[in-house]
């Protein structure tokens, strides 16, 4: 940090104390677990819905996205064009269903319908989601902060985590959300200004990054054949964020939890819809910064040059066998150590930092309120004091972000933030999302959920596991695309638990 000049410093000290006195501030108001978990009811539409545009912003969009676009083309936007159409049937549903069940956690449901068993295993399910989404975040943050302040990315991630985990604990959710009003204001101003110095450096402007982008097809969404499942196609990509989009709106207690925290289930179901409204054309802000960024370097090879030297010495390959792929993640830090002036850098900084610690909070809240509700209520101690609550509360946020920073240290290395994101994500939402909609539907019984979720993990894990089998045994692998893990996880749980429930059916008739 000794490197930076005493006016970024300045900003960087600002953004990090004001976050702590935001914590502070509301830490008076935090008397019961009601008011640490979902601020009691007292959270506008506008804030509500901003907060949530925050955490759909992390540190994966901010540095994965434009990693992303540089190294291939805009096939990953499709993921926000597949927001609506989710946002649609969470606003219209899961929001009233939610609201009026009148139960923080988004799992007592599946207790209800089907035993302790679907509750604990959506549980520990987000729990895993979480702390995979929490450590990849610290990762992405620190890859960028480490190439601007020259630190360590194992101090950097242990520093915004201890940041986090103060006005996360001290403030509750009210301090979550006020801060994430803040934070994805400035990571937006940040996206912003990289944007423009990106421009700036072209030799004619914003015109030579349509010209460059167009004929070296930066721009393409992905093929649109129908029939291939096997590669990143448009239609997988889109089948990944719909499903993905509709596990985070209806049923990741990130977003539940939410909803309970808005004055009305009018504003609840406005904010899902603000959310999109921001996301969908920021996200395109990012993936024009990645096509930008790749422009800028065809017309400065240096770039290239740097960034690949920096690439090859970490996974200690020669240059020459590294992809564009293997190096988009640090092509945005580059530029920002090397064109960012004096005076904008500390704003920089502090958009990384948001975008990190917009998502990291929302998540400790809520495993904290899962662990409590689902998990220390539900085995341990289900006649627990108010007091006991609110530690219980302190203690599992505190857990839940040490654990977060050890899994954001273990990631060190990793190729691209955003694949390894997507990846996790759909292992762990897999399960989750298939068994929830068979909830809903009437009828499902206990043995055929149960015997429905068994038949879908089982896909999963050789979904996911089976690319490490032997050369001989390449038929057994699965050869879909590691998108497609959430679609046929989540497809293969809701069709078998309706087929066992048929076949039940005409068994006793």
């Amino acid at each position: 940090m000794h490197q930076l000049p005493l006016i970024d410093l300045a900003v960087i000290a600002v953004y990090l104390l004001g976050m702590i006195l935001i914590g502070v501030r509301f830490s008076r108001k935090n008397r019961n677990a009601a008011q640490f978990t979902t601020a009691s009811g007292t959270i506008p539409g506008w804030a509500l819905g901003l907060s949530l545009y925050a955490t759909f912003l992390s540190s994966n969009t901010f540095l994965g996205v434009p990693g992303k676009a540089f190294g291939s083309n805009w096939n990953a936007f499709v993921f926000s064009l597949s927001m609506p159409l989710a946002a649609f049937i969470a606003a219209k549903y899961f929001v009233p269903f939610y609201r009026r069940s009148g139960v923080v956690s988004a799992y007592t449901h599946l207790e209800r319908r089907f035993g302790p068993w679907a509750r604990t295993y959506a549980t520990v399910c987000f729990i895993l989601m979480q702390l995979a989404r929490m450590g990849s975040i610290f990762f992405g943050a620190a890859l960028a902060l480490q190439a601007l302040t020259g630190l360590d990315m194992r101090t950097i991630i242990c520093v915004a985590g201890a940041c986090i985990i103060i006005y996360t604990v001290l403030g509750g959710m009210e301090a979550v959300i006020w801060t994430e009003v803040l934070q994805g204001i400035v990571k937006t101003t940040g996206a912003i200004v990289i944007l423009c110095l990106v421009i700036s450096g072209m030799n004619n402007g914003a015109g030579d990054i349509f010209r460059i982008g167009i004929a070296d097809g930066k721009f393409s969404p992905g093929s649109f054949n129908l029939s291939d499942f096997n590669h990143s196609t448009f239609w997988v990509v889109l089948l990944y964020g719909f499903f993905i989009n509709l596990n985070n709106f209806g049923m990741d207690q990130n977003y539940v939890q939410r909803y309970h925290t808005a004055r009305s289930e009018k504003e609840a179901s406005r904010s899902i819809w603000l959310c999109v409204y921001w996301y969908v054309p920021v996200s395109m802000v990012f993936f024009f910064i990645g096509t930008a960024l790749y422009a800028y370097a065809q017309q400065h090879p240096e770039v290239l040059l740097a960034v690949k030297q920096q690439a090859a010495a970490e996974r200690h390959v020669p240059v020459a066998a590294l992809q564009p792929a293997d190096y988009g993640d640090k092509v945005l830090p580059w530029f920002m150590v090397n064109k960012v002036p004096s005076g904008l850098m500390g704003l920089i900084i502090a958009a990384i930092l948001s975008a990190a610690m917009s998502t990291v909070s929302s998540g400790m809240n809520s495993t904290a309120t899962v662990f409590l509700k689902d998990i220390y209520q539900r085995y341990i101690n289900p006649g627990v004091t108010p007091k006991r609550e609110m530690n219980v509360l302190y203690a599992a946020s505190t857990l839940a972000g040490v654990l977060s920073i050890a899994a954001g240290i273990s990631m060190i290395g990793v190729g691209s933030i955003l694949d390894m994101w997507w990846e996790l994500s759909g292992i762990f939402a897999g399960g989750m999302l298939g068994l929830f909609l068979l909830g809903m539907v009437s009828g499902i019984k206990n043995a055929a959920a149960a015997a429905a979720t068994i038949i879908g993990i089982l896909i999963i894990i050789w979904m996911s596991l089976s690319k490490y089998l032997p050369a001989e045994w390449v038929h057994m692998r699965s050869h879909l695309h590691a998108n497609m893990v959430i679609v046929v996880g989540t497809l293969s749980i809701f069709l078998a638990g309706m087929l066992l429930t048929r076949l039940q059916r005409i068994k006793t008739s």
